[in-house]
């Protein structure tokens, strides 16, 4: 059994969802050794979110945007508003998307659909870089 374990720092991003599928593979090329395996990512904040959905068309992230705007606006009267109007909506939208995704490895590739990626939701309208934690189990390729 194989275990990998990797930090990686994404840059700054706009507020939206951004996919990242290719800086995940490429911050963990250990995927490229397994067989048979799982790859946990998980968000190391609280105000950004993982999720996977299609990364085909570019007005998907557009539409999710929009969607968790009218969830969560920034409109309802929060109490908690220390850090800005944006950070308690951002709070919320994080708690629904989730805070990490898994994905079955196969053949040293990401076994996802056809029209899947990872997307960073980010949820602040001004944030710093986002870090994720990588962990990385299975079995190796048989040579």
């Amino acid at each position: 059994m194989l275990w990998y374990q990797r930090q990686l720092t994404l840059p700054a991003m706009s507020r939206g969802f951004h996919l990242v599928t290719r800086q995940v593979i490429e911050g963990l090329p250990e995927i490229r050794q397994v067989d048979v395996g799982l790859l946990h990512v998980f968000i190391m904040h609280t105000s950004a979110s993982l999720t996977i959905n299609e990364n085909a068309d570019p007005d998907v992230p557009v539409d999710m945007e929009m969607a968790f705007n009218q969830i969560a606006p920034e409109s309802l009267p929060y109490v908690h508003t220390m850090e800005g109007p944006d950070d308690m909506p951002a709070h919320v939208k994080a708690t629904l998307a989730g805070s990490s995704v898994t994905i079955p490895v196969s053949g040293g590739r990401l076994a996802l659909g056809t029209w899947q990626g990872i997307y960073l939701c980010e949820h602040r309208n001004r944030a710093s870089g986002r870090k994720l934690m990588l962990t990385l189990q299975g079995r190796g390729q048989e040579r």
